[in-house]
């Protein structure tokens, strides 16, 4: 669609708007295809619109606004689809039950005693220790980062723990 001066134009509210009559059901049949509830499916394909909307002058030729919509109804429906699981693994982690003001002074006395025996651990040792058990890394991982052979990182990881042992039964 080109304008007086030869510049190719956007697609036009009007175009959008014929759009939305003509092929609204059949984007929320796609949304449904992807989605589970008629409520989200909806809520895609209004978004979907006010993108395109939003984006018009983008999209130069009107024959694609309609291939544009569809690519669009597809994206927000993946995103919905992500924050679902999210949300899913969030709600699927059980919640702290809350420690007593005793365990809570027992945890930070334990958890003193602890810093007090890693710091006396010779430095590789602490570290793999502080890698594998507080950053959740892999054994492989730990050997990448420090640049270390993976027995090596098994190596100071048994001992570490074997020192760590030793010292916090001397507290206990």
């Amino acid at each position: 669609m080109a304008t007086a001066d030869g510049a190719i134009a956007g697609t036009t509210v009007d175009h959008l708007t014929e759009t939305y009559r003509a092929h609204y059901r059949s984007l929320l049949g796609l949304a449904a295809l992807l989605l589970d509830d008629t409520a989200s499916c909806e809520d895609v394909v209004q978004e979907a619109f006010i993108r395109v909307h939003s984006a018009r002058k983008r999209v130069r030729d009107p024959e694609k606004t309609l291939a544009y919509l569809r690519q669009t109804v597809v994206n927000l429906s993946r995103s919905a689809l992500r924050r679902r699981i999210l949300g899913l693994k969030l709600l699927s982690k059980p919640m702290p039950d809350m420690a007593s003001a005793e365990e809570g002074a027992y945890d930070q006395l334990e958890r003193r005693d602890l810093i007090k025996a890693m710091k006396n651990l010779q430095r590789r040792q602490r570290e793999v220790l502080v890698l594998r058990y507080f950053a959740d890394m892999t054994e492989a991982q730990v050997a990448e980062t420090l640049g270390i052979s993976l027995g090596s990182v098994k190596a100071y990881g048994s001992r570490g723990i074997a020192a760590l042992r030793v010292a916090m039964e001397k507290t206990t």
